[in-house]
């Protein structure tokens, strides 16, 4: 984008104070409306739908990490000139939002069903307009560049009007259908979870034998769930099994019931598990399940909604917990129990909301025949329409979508969205749509649950656009570009956003890209969580290093697919890295780096000059490579290692000897300065937006650094000699430092010194920078050299003598050459043990082996040199 230019401005503060200037930034970026995109323009589009944050949410490092990766991907495309979405909004949450507003009704001493369903979800509503959406603001301060025109909500009447037409359309081609099967129930929650929403743990638990029937009959079955006995219709056995194959067909009583039950032999029996005999509790367990469909077995079901023992007898109205011990004992008494083991480990699932143990439970349910669906998500990664970054995580994706069960989608809620069926007198069934009017009449009601929060969310990159209707956004900026996600997530919501969006769209795709980051964990390793307290708070890094220094941190660990170790110390490397940079900025522009004048010819330029400018070509090429990969770590540390080790602490130290020659030197020295930091400040500006958008505007004077360009790479062929002779300035330099800090010199003293072999190392022109750099002065007429470096190079050895009259610890001086002695010789002891071992030399590559001679050689040489050092120095 062409800007116009102001004057530059050097009236910088001396020091980056983030919390002074990012609010007015943000507001200032928004007002001139940079994030709003326009689904007329003809540039290329480029789309990204943020993953809906729940309404009752507020945000953590796993946010600011994700959105730190979105926005960055969104400024630089919006830097190269694309079209520009990134549209966010909020899910409503079912269970989590429910559950807060409970909780609040309970204060005052009201349930909602005192209230009713439609007061208690306008009183769901009041909730969101008072206390939801927190996150949004928070985004805000992390500097999202979000079109914030287009927020969206998942109960909004667009989003729902999307959620009724493809439960209609799912309805009508028989791929949703209600059914009487085993679901994941959450008695705290009180409704169905799907698989996804069931987080397993291994626990400690019980695991009771149980004697069924007496004599030649009897048979012993194991469970960690008794109570679940109650329920019993039949004992199962592998029908191959010889312990059992004699009792296939016959009865056995189950015991505390006098019920007689069947056994069954059934190819699901694992004969090598336990005593190769189980239980079959066909309303209770999802493998009892299937046995019992296939046997014809009934379905007992011996708990309510709050997994209260509903069985007649003795345990009627327990807990299912107290139940458990109290059938254990009944059992015991009647001598029953086999054995007991406690304590027992064994996977139990959890509801993800509650944390409350899950009961699977026989219920009816809606659910979504996903088969076909499943199959073309698949396909879609298969043959390239979506790529999954890194690559190797699409096995997971590919492990899930080609094994997925059908997915259960009812919910006994009331917040949410409710199902759009219909039922009527003689057991008839409606389904209605958007625009259709519902059933009258008192014999008709409607379906009382609501849908899935992932049902809803599933269709978020469709629904936010427009869809069902044919929308200008939906034709612009579908497919999305990116879906950007942690891998934790991959089940939950991208397999459904493929299967929602190929089906809707005809086969194509949500979005082109999935990128999947890491999650975040402790210094440690260890994952983030309230009881460990090693949890970081977004918001008070935000606080205490700035939005900057928070979105370089994250950004610097995000490597794909891999967790992200975090410590605070990163944090505050990253300040010092914004610090570094605007304290260098301030430098250049002091000393008059600016962009208003071309850089000159090349020719007339000097090795330092084109060193800097063939690296900051580079560094374009690269760092556009890492975007395009999706290498988010790799790219920071790209761009920190060019502008603290290459820009700030070599070429602005060149700069400033150059400058100091004055003339057209100077005016070169200034452009190129100048250039170069515009290079690096739009190559950094889709990580740290705010210091970034300051700087670029002090040294352009244009509008904004949001809505430049971003920077390409010329194609000029590098300058081999040039990098060769700076690289030779700078271990010169480098060594001379070594060597001065090894004497315990101050870093701005200055000692006389004479330098030979600079001509024949190509360094002639660059002896006054090395001179500045290495705070060195000429040597007078009584010059004395009393120490040497030699400091070997590509095109030759120099030689710096130096005057260390008075200025240099004799004692320290020898005890580093005899240190660096110890070292030569222990190199050489180590050498010659491997050539002087024919087990070495004769089975070793050669190649190997001359490494191993030309170490030898080199530290035999260090040793005469060093050693030669040694009885130079004066006495002590």
């Amino acid at each position: 984008m062409t800007q116009t230019s102001a004057s530059p401005s050097i009236d910088l503060p001396q020091a980056w104070e983030p919390a002074a200037v990012e609010a007015e930034l943000y507001q200032g970026w928004v007002d001139a409306g940079y994030f709003t995109a326009d689904s007329a323009s003809d540039k290329p589009p480029f789309s990204i739908v943020l993953p809906p944050p729940n309404v009752t949410g507020s945000l953590h490092m796993g946010h600011a990490l994700n959105h730190t990766v979105m926005d960055a991907l969104t400024r630089r495309k919006r830097m190269q000139g694309f079209e520009v979405l990134w549209l966010p909004g909020m899910d409503h949450a079912g269970i989590a939002t429910q559950n807060v507003v409970e909780r609040r009704l309970a204060n005052e001493g009201l349930s909602r069903h005192d209230l009713g369903r439609e007061k208690f979800i306008e009183r769901v509503w009041e909730w969101k307009a008072e206390y939801g959406g927190k996150i949004l603001d928070q985004m805000r301060r992390l500097g999202d560049g979000i079109d914030w025109t287009r927020e969206r909500f998942t109960m909004d009447e667009g989003l729902s009007r999307a959620v009724q037409t493809i439960f209609k359309q799912l309805f009508e081609d028989g791929l949703i259908y209600r059914a009487e099967r085993i679901i994941n129930w959450c008695p705290r929650c009180r409704t169905a979870l799907s698989d996804i929403e069931v987080d397993h743990s291994d626990d400690d638990g019980e695991l009771v034998s149980i004697r069924y029937g007496d004599g030649a009959n009897a048979i012993v079955v194991a469970t960690t769930r008794a109570e679940t006995m109650l329920g019993d219709t039949a004992v199962a056995v592998h029908p191959e099994d010889e312990r059992y194959k004699h009792l296939i067909g016959t009865y056995v009583v189950l015991p505390l019931t006098g019920r007689e039950i069947p056994i069954v032999g059934d190819e699901h029996v694992d004969p090598e598990f336990g005593t190769g005999a189980v239980k079959v509790t066909p309303a209770h367990d999802p493998n009892d399940f299937e046995i019992g469909q296939r046997h014809g077995l009934p379905s007992i079901t011996i708990m309510d909604e709050s997994a209260v023992i509903t069985a007649h007898g003795p345990f009627l109205g327990l807990d299912r917990f107290e139940a458990r011990p109290a059938v254990v004992a009944a059992l015991r008494a009647e001598g029953r129990i086999v054995a007991e083991k406690r304590p027992y480990q064994h996977s139990v699932g959890h509801c993800s909301r509650c944390d409350t143990v899950v009961e699977p439970r026989l219920s009816m349910q809606w659910w979504v025949n996903v088969q076909p669906l499943a199959l073309a998500a698949g396909d879609a990664v298969r043959d390239g329409r979506t790529k999954i970054h890194p690559p190797e995580l699409a096995k997971r994706y590919f492990d899930w979508v080609d094994n997925m069960h059908d997915w259960t989608i009812s919910r006994q809620l009331w917040w949410g969205h409710r199902i759009p069926v219909w039922y009527g007198p003689n057991d008839k069934v409606v389904c209605v749509g958007p625009d259709e009017e519902p059933p009258t009449g008192d014999e008709w009601t409607q379906d009382p649950d609501v849908l899935d929060t992932w049902f809803s969310s599933g269709l978020w990159p469709i629904s936010t656009l427009g869809w069902p209707t044919q929308t200008s956004d939906l034709a612009k900026f579908y497919p999305t570009s990116v879906l950007s996600t942690g891998y934790d997530i991959l089940f939950f919501w991208v397999a459904r956003m493929m299967m929602f969006g190929l089906y809707a769209m005809d086969g194509v795709q949500p979005f082109d890209h999935v990128y999947l980051h890491g999650l975040i964990r402790d210094a440690q390793g260890k994952k983030m969580s309230k009881s460990r307290g090693n949890v970081i708070d977004p918001l008070d890094w935000l606080d205490r290093f700035g939005a900057d220094a928070t979105r370089f941190t994250l950004a610097r660990g995000a490597n794909p697919g891999s967790d992200m170790a975090l410590a605070e110390e990163w944090a505050a490397g990253s300040r010092n890295f914004c610090t570094k940079l605007w304290n260098a900025s301030r430098f250049a522009l002091m000393n008059g780096a600016t962009t208003a004048v071309p850089v000159p010819d090349r020719d007339s330029l000097t090795d330092a000059d084109r060193w800097i400018l063939d690296q900051a070509d580079a560094l374009v090429s690269e760092v556009d490579g890492m975007f395009d990969a999706f290498q988010f770590a790799k790219l920071c540390d790209a761009l920190y290692h060019f502008t603290w080790d290459l820009y700030c602490d070599w070429y602005l130290e060149l700069a400033k000897v150059q400058i100091a020659a004055g003339g057209e030197r100077a005016d070169s020295t200034r452009a190129v300065l100048g250039h170069v930091l515009d290079v690096v400040l739009r190559l950094l500006h889709p990580v740290i937006p705010f210091v970034t958008e300051v700087l670029w505007k002090s040294l352009t004077g244009k509008e904004s650094i949001v809505v430049t360009d971003w920077p390409t790479a010329t194609g000029t062929t590098a300058d081999a000699g040039a990098s060769r002779r700076v690289d030779g300035l700078q271990k010169l330099v480098t060594e001379i430092r070594r060597f001065r800090a090894d004497q315990g010199l101050r870093p701005g003293q200055k000692v006389a010194a004479r330098l030979s072999g600079v001509d024949a190392a190509g360094l002639s022109a660059h002896l006054d920078a090395v001179t500045a750099l290495a705070r060195l002065e000429a040597a007078g007429a009584d010059f004395m050299p009393s120490a040497s470096v030699e400091v070997p190079l590509a095109d030759g050895t120099v030689t710096v003598e130096l005057d260390l009259s008075g200025t240099v610890d004799v004692a320290a001086e020898r005890k580093r050459l005899t240190k660096d002695l110890a070292v030569a010789e222990k190199e050489l002891a180590q050498c010659e043990a491997k050539l002087g071992n024919p087990k070495f030399t004769d089975k070793a590559p050669a190649d190997v082996v001359a490494k191993i001679q030309a170490r030898r050689d080199v530290a035999a040489a260090e040793i005469d040199r060093i050693t030669a050092r040694i009885a130079a120095l004066p006495a002590s």
